[in-house]
């Protein structure tokens, strides 16, 4: 399983908003100039972010985008399994059930299934609050 850029990428977005905090829309020129990633290809992970209901976004004049959950509600799998549409470290796993015509016989399976399954637990467990910097005091 490689993540792709479009997954880093949304979970840099997801931190940043949550980082600006939730009151006021955020410019997309905003978020990629800090991040560093083209609003051209921000456009498209925003566009997916929120008709998936991840994020708020507004057009026009004071528009841009903001969280509509606290940030402690976001969980990384969620927001990857969005982006990257499986999980999933094996491709056999990634296909409909019955689709491997090996799975009957398949002595490694199980592992597949059980490392998936603990992908899946870990990037759960982790939400968008927990990667948000920590001001030390």
């Amino acid at each position: 399983m490689i993540i792709s850029t479009r997954g880093r990428y949304a979970l840099r977005v997801m931190v940043d908003l949550a980082e600006q905090g939730t009151d006021s829309y955020i410019p997309l020129r905003d978020i990629s100039s800090r991040q560093e990633i083209s609003q051209k290809y921000l456009e498209s992970i925003m566009t997916l972010l929120s008709k998936n209901k991840m994020v708020d976004g507004m057009h026009g004049k004071g528009g841009g985008y903001r969280l509509n959950k606290a940030p402690k509600d976001y969980r990384v799998g969620d927001i990857l399994r969005l982006t990257e549409k499986s999980l999933s470290p094996v491709s056999c796993l990634g296909l409909e059930e019955g689709c491997c015509e090996n799975s009957t016989e398949c002595r490694t399976l199980p592992l597949w299934n059980k490392l998936s399954d603990m992908i899946n637990e870990y990037l759960d467990g982790v939400t968008i609050s927990d990667l948000m910097r920590k001001e030390k005091t």
